[in-house]
């Protein structure tokens, strides 16, 4: 590293990392369950992409993990605990129907990829160098996120109804987001990392367009949000997922392929 370039703080780098981690967790959980074969294979790939990308940002934030003697991704991965996780809590939703996930996604993905444009120009090279490769896969992510929104959204009553209804529930979970803490304002003045309110804005006119194509009904933007996961406090459905994601390490302490 660079003396001269500022180092992102490890806290900031956990929370790119287990919104990537969380996710894909997620998804996985439809592999071999998805409506049709195409659509497993392509959400079964975009876990993949995530899971890349948490191991990158994991294994940084290990390198600067001072309190844990540098912990390894697979450390910080298997042996945290759900109140030590800092990823929104958008993520850590259950699947429920098909329209609930890929409502998830759309919504994450159209902050993903704001959030990685700003990474990319990160005045910490390792950052910068992540977020770039995270951008191509995440203009993927966007890209369909967006396009089955639409044909949902646009396509028969109960296909309409469902994702109406995935959205109501979800948009809540949206404003944490957007919700600066002290960390991101140190990150941000640092050049490390950004000012999450930045991306407001853009992310609802991108968000809109997408809903109005689909004839779907925009909540409300000053609906009220929930917030803590960035900090630490979350559902109780990140504990079940941690208790299944986390199992065999738990199990078996050390225990390798």
């Amino acid at each position: 590293m660079d003396a001269a370039k500022p180092a992102a703080p490890f806290e900031y780098l956990l929370r790119l990392g287990d919104n990537a981690l969380v996710l894909s967790q997620r998804l996985s959980e439809w592999c071999g369950k998805g409506p049709a074969l195409e659509e497993d294979m392509a959400l079964t790939n975009v876990a993949l992409d995530l899971i890349g990308q948490a191991r990158l940002w994991l294994s940084y934030a290990g390198e600067l993990d001072s309190a844990g003697a540098g912990r390894s991704e697979d450390e910080l991965a298997f042996l945290r605990d759900a109140g030590e996780f800092r990823n929104l809590l958008l993520v850590e939703q259950p699947n429920g129907s098909y329209a609930d996930t890929l409502m998830r996604q759309f919504l994450f993905d159209a902050w993903h990829a704001l959030a990685l444009r700003e990474l990319a120009a990160s005045a910490d090279p390792r950052v910068a160098e992540i977020a770039a490769k995270a951008q191509k896969e995440v203009a993927y992510h966007l890209r369909r996120s967006s396009d089955l929104v639409v044909r949902l959204g646009d396509g028969t009553e109960k296909s309409r109804a469902m994702m109406q209804a995935a959205l109501e529930q979800l948009w809540p979970y949206t404003g944490e987001m957007f919700q600066g803490d002290a960390l991101d304002r140190d990150a941000a003045a640092s050049g490390a990392g950004f000012d999450p309110a930045g991306l407001r804005a853009p992310w609802l006119d991108y968000v809109g367009e997408v809903l109005a194509e689909a004839t779907l009904k925009q909540p409300p933007a000053e609906a009220w949000m929930h917030s803590g996961g960035k900090q630490g406090r979350h559902t109780e459905k990140l504990g079940f997922l941690l208790a299944e994601m986390q199992f065999l390490q738990r199990a078996y302490p050390g225990a390798r392929w």
